[in-house]
């Protein structure tokens, strides 16, 4: 699985995997356009999402309605990242054993089973970068390429 990610103007940024594309940006208050939702919305979008995903498929096998079943994810700002998440379930009309069930059901989300456990994200770049090395104090005449 692989998204891409292509710069726009200021702090827009355009993601793109098969053949849908996602804009993103920073609120008009913190130096952005507000032509998408933030990095961090998109992230708390993502939980939810594979949360719904897997609190509807429960749902739907017990042939019980899904209509009024919604989640609201939330996080707080907490430095330079997101405080404790939440995902709050709000299912009316379902007995507490069901309410229950669909709390195992999203427990098993792909994305909160990453985000649980503590995921690693590497690093790294891609492209060879060209580096000018001196030769005998002339001009910048030889290339070296490294490999970040």
């Amino acid at each position: 699985m692989q998204v891409r990610i292509r710069p726009g103007a200021k702090n827009h940024t355009e993601a793109f995997a098969r053949f849908h594309r996602v804009a993103c940006d920073k609120a008009f208050d913190d130096g952005g356009s507000d032509t998408g939702m933030t990095p961090e919305e998109l992230l708390l979008c993502a939980l939810g999402s594979s949360a719904m995903q897997c609190a509807a498929k429960y749902l739907r096998s017990r042939g019980m309605p899904v209509d009024n079943i919604e989640l609201r994810v939330s996080a707080e700002p907490s430095g330079s990242g997101l405080g404790e998440i939440a995902i709050d379930v709000e299912a009316p009309g379902l007995t507490a054993r069901k309410r229950e069930a669909v709390l195992r059901s999203i427990d098993g989300a792909s994305v909160y089973q990453t985000l649980i456990a503590a995921h690693p994200v590497r690093l790294g770049m891609l492209t060879q970068v060209a580096e000018k090395v001196e030769v005998d104090g002339g001009e910048d005449s030889v290339t070296h390429v490294t490999s970040n």
